[in-house]
């Protein structure tokens, strides 16, 4: 009978990180649909499908955010 070996918990900033990843790929994907008239010659979007392009910021700050929350609590785990 093999060993269950369980889960391993989400460190500190993990969560963080992947909802950065998730808002960036949300910013990503409205970046492509807000671009897709200049391709199309259509007329373009309003002004606040242009704002949810920001998203990709946002998420890059989230999951720099995570990242440098991982590494704190590591150097505190760490005695440093």
């Amino acid at each position: 009978m093999p060993d269950k070996t369980p889960a391993q918990e989400p460190g500190p900033g993990d969560r963080l990180v992947v909802a950065g990843g998730i808002v960036f790929a949300i910013g990503a994907v409205a970046t492509l649909v807000t671009l897709a008239p200049l391709f199309l010659h259509t007329d373009p979007f309003p002004t606040v499908a242009y704002a949810v392009c920001m998203l990709m910021g946002v998420g890059l700050l989230l999951a720099g955010a995570g990242v440098l929350r991982g590494i704190m609590a590591g150097r505190k785990a760490a005695g440093v």
